[in-house]
């Protein structure tokens, strides 16, 4: 009961989002345009606090419990979430986007220091990659991925209760669950890409999908360079 409340409040955020008609239509490529900036700027953000704040960060965050960093990670990503997807205001939309790329940024600070450079290079050639191929995909060939999203979900639910059960209750250390979760958000990228141009074309929608897809990204390099370091 508890897996299909969460389908049906996942399903319900998507089909609120394309009946949602609020704000001013623009044409396609302003609307794809806001999508791409609003990516960009994620990205850039991020990159910038793990070049001039990562020593910072682990400074400040020496002694506190890694229980609560990700309590609060975990409830500013949320929030984030929440506020892009119930406002229909996008400079709201985008105040929630940006409560989910500062914690992320805060969890690069303290994993990419890390890992050599040559691996995060190549994560991040590799991510590019299939960002663009699965971007095409999802631009070109729509139909299939615009039936795919109660599956990839489900997939997705069904992955992270297995991977919270072997690797706690198991002890697994094994790579194949990175190895899916990196195929389960190409595939995401693709459907949500492919969605992102049913909505109606508003910039509060644009800003809405964008964070959808830095999700997407965001997951996919984590994995990667996961994959990356094992086999150094």
């Amino acid at each position: 009961m508890q897996q299909s409340n969460s389908i049906s409040i996942f399903d319900s955020r998507k089909e609120e989002r394309l009946n949602s008609g609020i704000g001013d239509q623009i044409s396609a490529r302003r609307y794809n345009a806001v999508m791409l900036l609003t990516l960009v700027w994620g990205f850039l953000v991020n990159a910038a606090m793990v070049e001039y704040l990562s020593i910072p960060v682990m400074r400040l965050f020496s002694g506190v419990s890694p229980l609560w960093i990700f309590v609060g990670y975990f409830v500013l990503a949320i929030a984030g979430i929440f506020i892009s997807a119930r406002s229909t205001n996008p400079w709201i939309s985008f105040l929630g986007y940006n409560l989910l790329v500062l914690p992320i940024g805060v969890m690069l600070c303290f994993i990419l220091p890390g890992f050599p450079v040559e691996i995060v290079t190549k994560a991040l050639l590799l991510t590019g990659i299939v960002t663009a191929t699965m971007t095409l995909m999802g631009l070109i060939r729509p139909q299939i991925f615009l039936g795919l999203g109660r599956t990839l979900f489900i997939a997705l639910l069904v992955g992270i209760v297995a991977e919270l059960v072997a690797t706690f209750l198991l002890h697994y250390t094994g790579s194949a669950f990175d190895w899916l979760f990196v195929i389960l958000f190409s595939a995401y990228i693709g459907y949500d890409v492919a969605r992102s141009q049913v909505y109606p074309k508003t910039v509060d929608n644009a800003v809405d999908c964008a964070l959808d897809i830095y999700l997407d990204i965001i997951n996919i390099f984590i994995r990667l360079l996961a994959l990356l370091s094992r086999r150094n």
